[in-house]
């Protein structure tokens, strides 16, 4: 039976991690690391998640501001606010909920923000930074999954890892994480013939497409680590991964579940990115 990686214990050990190292930086600079958070409509999804990282900011000692904008909000009035937000001194990190509505153009937006401040990561500059192996910042779900990985002991030299799912903000960076700790990688998306085929020769097997119990005992090599990014609703109003918990874990050496794995990770990891972009304003 796989050993459960508890993201609640290891995102807490992180944030006590980062609310120890903000006092310090206050202490020595007088800077408070400073997060905005824009959400643009209702989405209730999006809504849980700002909260969560409200929440996450107080307890770290940050400064934080929110923006709930309407539905109807123009794209024009976004960039002016990102615009203000990069100039203000007590803001180091901006995050913007996604998706954003469909009359916004997502990528415009991102690009907007002070790459400096992009705590997300999604920025182009910093995914072409970490593209040639020196990022400012790494987005938070990848690294809190390489966070995960490590707290498993293995080495991820040399073995095989295979991620389902090719976004920008999952699949790829995960990938090129992987990559640079010398693991040999596979991409797999929606074209990809014979999925089982491929998953199954994974010794580190990443779900992250978004699909409900997708990832079945069949598609998982006895042994692998298996981390699960997907967070789905199901119609009962429960959520469920990208993977089958219970018939995966009596095959895999680790496991993360759903809730409580990679979702507290991917806060914890945007409180450390922000106290890192706090930290090189303290030294500018």
């Amino acid at each position: 039976m796989a050993v459960i990686l508890d993201g609640i214990k290891i995102a807490q050990e992180v944030r006590v991690s980062v609310r120890s190292e903000a006092a310090a930086l206050k202490e020595e600079t007088g800077i408070v690391p400073g997060l905005a958070v824009v959400l643009v409509g209702s989405d209730q999804a999006s809504k849980i998640y700002v909260e969560k990282k409200a929440k996450a900011c107080a307890e770290a000692g940050f400064f934080s501001r929110e923006y709930k904008l309407p539905e109807d909000t123009g794209e024009g009035k976004l960039l002016d606010l990102i615009r203000d937000l990069n100039m203000d001194k007590f803001i180091h990190g901006i995050l913007v909920q996604l998706p954003l509505p469909r009359h916004i153009a997502t990528d415009k937006v991102i690009a907007a923000i002070d790459p400096l401040k992009d705590v997300d990561g999604f920025h182009p500059y910093n995914a072409g930074a970490l593209l040639t192996g020196a990022p400012l910042f790494v987005p938070c779900t990848p690294r809190g999954i390489m966070e995960l990985i490590s707290r498993t002991g293995i080495d991820i030299a040399g073995k095989e890892a295979v991620i389902v799912g090719r976004s920008n903000i999952v699949g790829k960076p995960a990938a090129i994480l992987l990559l640079a700790q010398h693991a040999t990688v596979t991409i797999c998306h929606s074209r990809t013939k014979n999925l089982p085929s491929v998953t199954s020769r994974a010794d580190i097997l990443i779900a992250a497409v978004g699909k409900p119990h997708m990832i079945t005992a069949n598609m998982v090599k006895e042994g692998a680590v298996v981390i699960d990014v997907g967070v789905n609703r199901l119609e009962d109003g429960k959520l469920a991964g990208d993977v089958v918990f219970d018939e995966v874990a009596p095959k895999a050496s680790y496991i993360t579940p759903v809730p409580g794995g990679v979702g507290p990770m991917t806060i914890a990891m945007l409180m450390r990115n922000t106290l890192e972009a706090a930290g090189a304003a303290a030294k500018k």
